[in-house]
């Protein structure tokens, strides 16, 4: 038997803010943007070269939903961005105007920086040592 997560929900409050947020801000590809009903669409992205896996961003649609969006890990780092090339990624966040948590640190296992996404979900970016 093999199994894989194919994607992870993120609590989005507008699925095109959230679109423009990865896909300009990010360079994610959007990969799958479907309309389902009125109110609800499919939406994927994904950063590039990533394979067999995806955000699906999900639009919230009531109280509970909408007070999770930004704060889902309850103020922890939520996703991890790994990357082979820390300084262009990390200039990248930067001329984006992404707002960084915590500047770039060097730790036994990588370089790491802490950065918030438009809803200020909190993010590792983080080139390995064992790339």
């Amino acid at each position: 038997m093999k199994q894989r997560i194919a994607h992870i929900a993120l609590v989005v409050a507008d699925y095109d803010e959230a679109i423009a947020f990865y896909t300009q801000k990010l360079h994610f590809d959007l990969i799958e943007d479907t309309v389902l009903n009125e109110t609800k669409r499919w939406v994927l992205v994904a950063p590039k070269g990533a394979q067999g896996f995806s955000l699906l961003l999900a639009k919230a649609v009531n109280k509970e939903q909408l007070d999770r969006v930004g704060n889902q890990a309850g103020g922890r780092v939520f996703l991890f961005l790994n990357t082979d090339n820390f300084e262009i990624d990390y200039q990248n966040l930067l001329d984006n105007q992404v707002e960084i948590i915590r500047e770039p640190i060097t730790e036994v296992y990588g370089k790491i920086a802490v950065f918030a996404d438009i809803y200020g979900n909190l993010w590792d970016l983080i080139e390995r040592t064992d790339n």
